[in-house]
This record gives structure tokens, sequence and C-alpha cells, in this order.
């Protein structure tokens, strides 16, 4: 991993070189001109992350039991990315600034090689796939304090009792989650999980909480991504932005009702024609006596139905040179519904409506399409009040830095279901007189999958505690790029070992695998997560 990070290293010190702006800094539009290696180089250095979380747990369990299944699945990880890298990288090795030479005396000495050679072999494959196929591998639970691991039991009993039996109606007949998923979260204390207890929450006064968070996210999805693993997304999103920018009475007003449960949440960043640019919003709000006069649309407002509150992002100053700049947060209130449409009028004649997006996947939540004509907003709902003028950018971008991470751990949820129901079927289902997890191919696939949500586990619960100690937002980016796409190509290979039974809509994994093709657009665009997020910062941080 030494040896790959340094070609690593070498590449961005290159393409900082290469997109130095006249005034020394990086250019966004030379930037422009690697969008293919700085999306190739991002995920490189998302798998190297991940590989070096696998060696550190391997590292510390020599002498434990399930220490041959720690080192047979990070050691294949290693050598798998070690040809993921290479094979990125070869075809086009001067973009990044490299040499065939370079190449040749780091990634291709024979020590390498051999390594590769010998973990990739066949027999490596099928010995892991052994492991798993008969229970004798420890396949995936991160260690955890005695808070931690109870509270990791109690969430996976309510996902396995309570939600996995309505998942399948709920995504089937396209249903908003139902009271009797949502009253008994709300009494566990689930929306409170990143809020301060001064607050009535359940996070630590004194410091974050993200692996509390992480553990309850990756056992409410796997029972379902939609109905109960993304339930706790927008509270998450509207207290950090509240924490990063809002008054004292502010927080004294909202986050307590967050934390019970009385007031849910939505989130109305994306616009029609401006997604991840969020620069370039323009719904407009007015300011008028006592408050603002909001018009516009925005998209993808998730949960905007039954929420009866939107964090809505808004250009408060007309002048769009500004940017970023120009933008403010609101709290904006509204009844809640259950419907696929709503609509609300106010007594000064404001109104707003919404309408449910018809999607393949993801149902449950809901998003909608949202509107505002003439809508007013008091002056106590702009986020931080007079303060807060034209700093709406940066409280969202301070409240979308836990949801990488949490969507990082969705995304393990999601391969969990999967990969059980793969191995309950591969188990089960006989084809030419032997279970189909007895062939060499079905125990490859098995050995392989159990390997990368290792990976992907492993990667985002060492970033959560890197995140508990004030660090890792760069690290949360990058967990959620690999866990996303990782969980997309876990749950095809759960639905191909079902065969036609995969897919079928009655079967799970048809929904787990259409559930996890969200994963890599919400939160963060995959495309713009790696080139505007991971690639430049890692370009600008980079040694010249």
């Amino acid at each position: 991993m030494d040896a790959v990070q340094s070609i690593l290293n070498r590449a961005f010190s290159y393409l900082k070189q290469q997109t130095k702006g006249p005034d020394g800094r990086l250019s966004a539009t030379r930037l422009d001109d690697y969008q293919l290696v700085s999306y190739d180089l991002a995920f490189c250095a998302a798998e190297v992350r991940a590989a070096r979380s696998m060696l550190q747990v391997a590292e510390g369990r020599l002498n434990d039991e399930h220490f041959p299944f720690e080192e047979r699945t990070a050691v294949l990880f290693c050598a798998e990315i070690i040809e993921n890298i290479r094979a990125r990288i070869q075809p086009r090795y001067r973009e990044y600034g490299l040499t065939r030479e370079l190449l040749a005396e780091t990634l291709e000495t024979q020590s390498v090689l051999e390594f590769c050679e010998s973990e990739l072999s066949t027999l490596r494959y099928v010995e892991l796939g052994g492991m798993v196929l008969s229970q004798t591998a420890h396949y995936g639970e991160p260690e955890l304090d005695e808070d931690k691991a109870i509270m990791r039991e109690t969430f996976r009993d309510f996902a396995t009792e309570i939600v996995q039996p309505l998942s399948e109606s709920i995504h089937r007949e396209d249903l908003i989650v139902p009271d009797e998923i949502l009253q008994p979260l709300t009494e566990m204390g689930c929306f409170g999980l990143s809020i301060p207890e001064q607050y009535g929450g359940l996070q630590p006064d004194t410091r974050e909480d993200n692996m509390g968070m992480i553990v309850v996210t990756e056992e409410l999805s796997r029972g379902s991504l939609a109905a109960a693993g993304s339930l706790i997304t927008r509270p998450e999103i509207l207290s950090r932005a509240l924490l990063a920018g809002g008054t004292e009475d502010q927080k004294k007003s909202w986050l307590p009702k967050l934390a019970s449960g009385e007031t849910l949440c939505a989130v109305a960043i994306t616009e029609p024609d401006y997604g991840s640019d969020v620069a370039g919003m323009k719904l407009r709000a007015e300011k008028v006596e006592g408050g603002w006069i909001l018009n516009g649309a925005k998209t993808w407002c998730t949960f905007a139905g039954k929420a009866s509150v939107l964090l809505t992002l808004a250009r408060t100053n007309p002048d769009r040179t500004l940017g970023h700049k120009g933008l403010s947060m609101f709290l904006v209130e509204k009844p809640g519904s259950d419907g696929h449409e709503f609509q609300h009028q106010q007594n000064r004649g404001g109104m707003i409506t919404g309408k449910a997006i018809t999607t393949i996947g993801y149902r449950g939540m809901h998003s909608y399409d949202v509107f505002f004509d003439q809508y007013f907003v008091p002056d106590c709902n702009l986020l931080g009040e007079e303060a807060g003028l034209g700093k709406g950018f940066y409280y969202t971008m301070a409240g979308f830095a836990g949801g990488r991470i949490q969507t990082a751990a969705r995304a393990n949820g999601v391969m969990k279901a999967a990969l059980e129901q793969a191995l309950r079927y591969a188990r089960e289902r006989k084809v030419f007189g032997a279970p189909i997890g007895e062939y060499q191919l079905s125990m490859v696939k098995l050995a392989r999958m159990v390997t990368l949500l290792r990976a992907s586990r492993l990667f985002t619960y060492a970033v959560g505690g890197l995140m508990d100690r004030g660090e890792g937002q760069m690290e949360a980016s990058l967990v959620k790029l690999f866990a996303c796409k990782t969980s997309e190509w876990l749950c095809r290979e759960a639905m191909q070992i079902h065969g036609g039974m995969g897919y079928a809509e009655e079967s799970a994994v048809s929904r787990y695998w259409i559930d996890s093709r969200v994963l890599s657009i919400f939160e963060g665009a995959e495309e713009t997560l790696a080139l505007k997020v991971i690639a430049r910062s890692l370009i600008e941080n980079a040694r010249e």
C-alpha cells in the first residue's frame, strides 16, 4: 500500500502543477481538462484508505480466533485494488505525470507481482468462499464497545421484527413510511442521534457520536433503505445546520422537537436546473416587513410531504454574480401530509405545493417537486437570523458533512441484507444435484462480496472514529464514494446468485439492487463528489 500511495502522491503533485492558474491557485477550468484521471484517482485514493483500515484491524487481531478470516479478506482486497489501480493508470500513465519505468519500479516489482499472483489465485477465493459458506467466517461485525454493541443488537432486532415484514409492501405499493415504524423509532430516540443532550438528543454535549449514528443506520438500512435507514438523514442534516449557524433561540426551539420526533423534516436544496452546483441556485427570497417571500421551485425533496419543516436554500441577494455568497437558509413550515401530493395556502395568500416523483426504487420516503408561490417565512425562521444572511451555502456544507458518512452506513446496511439473502439462497438452492454455493464460481462471488462488504464497513467505522475526534471530513467523502459504488456491485451479484428469482419483484434482492442504485446519486453525485470535492482537495493539498 505504501508503494501504491507513492504513485498516487506523484500523480496528485503532477496535476497540481498542471492545473495552476495565473495566480498560483488551482484553476477549476484547467482541472476540468483532467476529469477522467481525477475521477480515477479519487477512486484509487478511496480504495487505498479502505485497504489501510482493513490492515489495521487485521494487525490488531493476530491472536484472535477470527484472524484467518481477517487476514484472508485484507490481503485479498489489497491484491485486488493493486490490480484495479494498475489497470486504471497504465493506459494513460503520461496523463498522470508518470513513466513506464516508475510504474515498473513500484507496481510491477517481483514482490508485488508475486503477491498479487498468489493472493488472487482461484484457490484463495475458493478457500475464503468455503469459510463463508461453512459459517466459520466472522464475516462482518466490526468490534464495538458495550454500549454500541447493545445499540446494534437493539436496532437489528427492530429491523428484523418490524421493518423487514413491512418493507416489501411499502416498496411494491409505493406507500409512505407507516406509523408502525415511525412511532417505535421515535420512542427509541432515533431522531435525536445527532442532537446534543442539552437540546433533548442522545449525542453527548462535548463531542459528536458518529459511531452511534453509523451503527443505527446500518441496521435500519438492512431492514429497508427507504422505510427506515434514511429516516434519520434529514434530522441529521438539519440539526448539523442548526448547530453550525442557528441562534441559541433557534436551537432551543427546533432541536428538542426534532429529537423527540414531534417535528419531521425534509431538505429543499436541489432545483430543476441546479443540483450539485449549489452556487447557481435561484429560488428567490424577497425581504418584506416581518419576514421573506419565497418564489420558485425545488426538486428531489425527500420526505417533503410528511415533513412539517423544510430546510430550504434560497437566494436572498438578487445579484447572481455573488454566487453562493448570495444564498441563505430558511426553516419553512408547512402541515405534514401522507399523500403523494400536498398543497397548503397561508392566510395571507402564499402557497406551497408538492407532487411525489415516480421512482423505480427508494420508495417509502417519496421525493417531491415543491413549488413556492408568494410563500411567507418569518424573520425568526431565517437560519442565524440577520447574521445568517449570505451564509446558506456554508450551513448546507455543515449539514451534508454528516450526510456522507451516514450514506456510507446506509450502503453497508443494504449490502449486509443482500449478502445475507445471497448466502441463504446459495446454501438452500440446488442445481444439478448440489447447492449452488458449492460450485466454484459461486464461492468466488461470495468471497469477493464478503471482502468488499468488510472493506466498506471497516472503512466507515474508521472514518466515524475520525469524525468523533473532529477530523475526517475528506475521508467521509472518500468512504461515501467507495461504499455506494461497492453496494451497487454487491447487490447486483446477490441478485445474480438468485438467478431468475432475483429478477422477481417478490424477491427482496431485487429491491436491494434497485435501492442501491440511488446511493451513488444522492448526498453528492458520484462524479461531482469525485471531481469537485475529493480530487480537488487532494490536488490542492499535494506536495509540489
